[in-house]
């Protein structure tokens, strides 16, 4: 990652205007925020924008990239600890949340892409990201094969697990007042949930020749 002394003169304008704009699309929404104020804000000419971005659309979309967490995020998939599948994600979401709690600006830019754009700019986001899920991919392989866990793809549960995450992250702002007894391990209730479903599995009724002469299985009377 380059710092100011090692940027071009041109890299630091493009930077400037990146920081400018996200922090006017937060103050203002997407819409609200007009190529002026970017300007402005980032304290060049109007025209000047120009020579980096061929609109404000492209400026949202740098803004998107460089300002997702999916930067501070990647490397926990390959150092989540755990030596089975729940403790690796049970770890990789506490991890997760933590780094949410530090960018709330997160979910504001999400919801811009999502209801202004349709989401049209996550399939290029997404093609970038997949090539970094490498190494997961493998450990996440190796220990489907060890405990025996359904013979899911691996692209669909990240992609249930991620959309478990979102969708915590965002009740947690829309839920705000939850009861106390919950509020500390939501997060591991969401996993649970996650993993073994709110379904309670049907325990196997007692085989009747197991039981002792005289006595009845569970559950059932005497004659």
């Amino acid at each position: 990652m380059k710092t100011d002394q090692t940027m071009t003169r041109g890299e630091r304008t493009r930077a400037e205007i990146i920081q400018a704009a996200h922090a006017l699309f937060l103050e203002k929404g997407y819409s609200g925020a007009s190529m002026r104020q970017i300007a402005g804000r980032a304290g060049i000419a109007l025209s000047g924008i120009y020579n980096h971005f061929a609109g404000k659309e492209d400026i949202f979309a740098a803004v998107f990239e460089e300002r997702h967490p999916y930067l501070q995020v990647l490397p926990f998939l390959d150092t989540a600890q755990g030596e089975n599948i729940e403790d690796v994600l049970r770890d990789l979401a506490r991890r997760m949340v933590d780094v949410l709690n530090e960018r709330p600006d997160f979910l504001n830019l999400l919801f811009i892409e999502m209801i202004e754009f349709k989401g049209s700019h996550l399939p290029a986001f997404t093609e970038k990201m997949l090539p970094r899920l490498s190494t997961f991919v493998t450990r996440f392989e190796a220990i489907q094969a060890r405990e025996k866990l359904r013979p899911v793809p691996i692209i669909m549960v990240l992609r249930a697990f991620l959309g478990m995450f979102i969708s915590y992250a965002i009740s947690e702002h829309l839920m705000g007042v939850v009861p106390r007894e919950y509020k500390a391990d939501s997060l591991s209730y969401f996993i649970d949930i996650f993993l073994h479903g709110v379904i309670q599995p049907v325990q196997p009724q007692a085989d009747a020749r197991s039981c002792g002469a005289g006595q009845t299985a569970p559950g059932q009377g005497a004659l």
